[in-house]
């Protein structure tokens, strides 16, 4: 009888022992998958119309690091195509890559835009804001 008594304790214990999880590892995330979490690229808020002076804007559609930027200026609307190169979008145009980099309306260089605070610009003297 005495053995039996002692065998319902070490039986419960074993039972315990034996559902509770062994694998710690399954119940952290994998690093593998925590490391390719989808990374937000900071350029792919620049999405949308920005606009310049006289009827002039840049448009940007896409994300991932990959855009369609449209640039009209007062001789027309041109197409170009862009990817994400640090916190920049470089794109060629006419054989020259060039690259628009987020500032301010002071830092566009233009007298139109000095008190907007969101803006893109390619180069001083050629920027586009946010309204």
């Amino acid at each position: 009888m005495k053995s039996q008594v002692l065998l319902i304790p070490i039986t419960l214990a074993l039972l315990l022992i034996g559902c509770s999880d062994r694998n710690v590892e399954s119940k952290s995330e994998n690093p593998t998958k925590s490391s390719s979490v989808e990374q937000v690229i900071a350029t792919d808020h620049w999405a949308g119309k920005w606009n310049g002076p006289e009827g002039t804007f840049l448009k940007i559609v896409g994300d991932e690091g990959v855009y369609e930027i449209t640039i009209q200026n007062l001789d027309g609307a041109r197409n170009f195509s862009g990817h994400a190169v640090g916190g920049d979008i470089q794109f060629d145009r006419n054989g020259v890559q060039e690259s628009l980099h987020a500032t301010t309306g002071r830092e566009t260089g233009m007298k139109w835009l000095i008190d907007k605070s969101e803006c893109l610009t390619v180069r001083v003297g050629e920027g586009y804001c946010r309204n």
